[in-house]
């Protein structure tokens, strides 16, 4: 028996090779198509984002927002509250959405859109009676649009976290450190849902090193995913001050594991195939360079958009590798990681989250010719 979310991906089957050309509302009209919809609605934040560049939250513990948008086929619109529809019609929709609002004390807003709801219908939230929809199909690949907002979030997030950085010290807490990285995004509008710091002792016990108010000491990683107008970017940054002998190789070999990822992702993406064969060069990769079995103890990443991590690549992934699409990869060896975000095409790669104010170095994947550029340990 199917999944929501395999059933959608195989009645999309007949339309994926033209997805990359297909704007988001002929998306959905092939969605109610292949599912004999009359209307879909979207009221979790991502795909609320995906499909109006506007955010419905309010309560980021919830995972539905405050606003729902819908489409029948001819008509994009959203239905919110009376005390939200002012500021969703003055900041975060295009003129040309359409605001219904109902008031906040009188219904909610499950039951405002079945009352509005042209039926069938389906809903990526429960609606009682409405199809239950996976938009993640829906988001991949991403559209010359998402592509040109992409750049900007990218360039941005690696200038905030480079920045605070290359201003570390040794005695500065994982948490401090933390704190000063939200900040300088929050000052660019730009939210952060992961801010890991590991400094030198915790690094190298923990992967997701959490911070907490251990002196960063003799070297830190900085691991970022950052988000805006629904779009995420995630990266990792290292500064020594002292480090370990054997950080640089550590950090290097991961590095060549991304790369390796990173290659695979464009040639898999291209022949039309699945995570799984990715994650099948990223294992032997791990051997290639001496670390076997080291991705056992760490996820390797996978698509990146309009979640963290559109889907996770395992040895059993059945997703397709869609492109054009960004992708985060991040190998980690025990005590060093590489990650950037980075948009896969069928012509070739684009680092999203660089600056170009880092210091890098040219690593090639295991097995292949030429080479990515990769950052290396920012010697402070």
């Amino acid at each position: 028996m199917y999944s929501d979310n395999e059933r959608d991906r195989n009645r999309f089957k007949g339309v994926e090779s033209d997805k990359a050309s297909m704007s988001k509302l002929d998306r959905l009209d092939a969605l109610l198509d292949a599912r004999d919809l009359r209307s879909v609605w979207f009221a979790r934040p991502n795909d609320f984002a995906w499909l109006t560049g506007g955010n419905n939250v309010i309560d980021r513990e919830g995972d539905v927002g405050v606003a729902a948008a819908g489409y029948d086929g001819e008509v994009l619109r959203v239905i919110t509250n009376n005390i939200e529809a002012p500021r969703l019609r003055d900041e975060e929709l295009p003129d040309e959405v359409p605001v219904t609002e109902y008031d906040w004390y009188e219904k909610s807003l499950t039951e405002r859109v079945t009352e509005v709801a042209k039926t069938p219908a389906g809903a990526d939230f429960d609606v009682p009676d409405f199809e239950s929809v996976d938009a993640s199909s829906l988001r991949q690949p991403l559209t010359p649009e998402d592509i040109d907002t992409y750049r900007a979030l990218g360039q941005e997030t690696a200038a905030a976290v480079e920045a605070i950085c290359r201003e570390l010290e040794p005695e500065d807490t994982e948490r401090e450190v933390a704190s000063a990285v939200r900040g300088a995004l929050d000052s660019r509008g730009i939210e952060t849902p992961v801010a890991l710091v590991g400094g030198s002792e915790r690094a190298q016990k923990y992967r997701h090193y959490t911070p907490d108010d251990s002196k960063v000491g003799e070297y830190a990683l900085v691991s970022v995913t950052a988000e805006r107008a629904g779009l995420h970017a995630s990266l990792t940054r290292t500064v020594a001050f002292d480090p370990p002998e054997w950080l640089e190789s550590r950090s290097r070999a991961a590095a060549r594991v991304e790369a390796t990822a990173l290659t695979a992702t464009q040639r898999v993406g291209m022949e039309g195939g699945t995570g799984s064969e990715v994650f099948s060069e990223i294992r032997s990769a791990y051997e290639q360079v001496g670390h076997e079995g080291e991705w056992k103890n760490h996820h390797q990443g996978g698509a990146a958009g309009y979640a963290g991590r559109e889907w996770i690549a395992t040895p059993t992934t059945d997703a397709d590798v869609r492109l054009p699409m960004a992708f985060a990869w991040n190998p980690t060896v025990q005590g060093a990681k590489s990650e950037d975000t980075v948009l896969v095409t069928e012509k070739g790669m684009e680092i999203l989250t660089e600056t170009g104010n880092w210091p890098t170095e040219a690593v090639s994947a295991v097995g292949g010719d030429g080479a990515i550029p990769r950052p290396t340990v920012l010697q402070s």
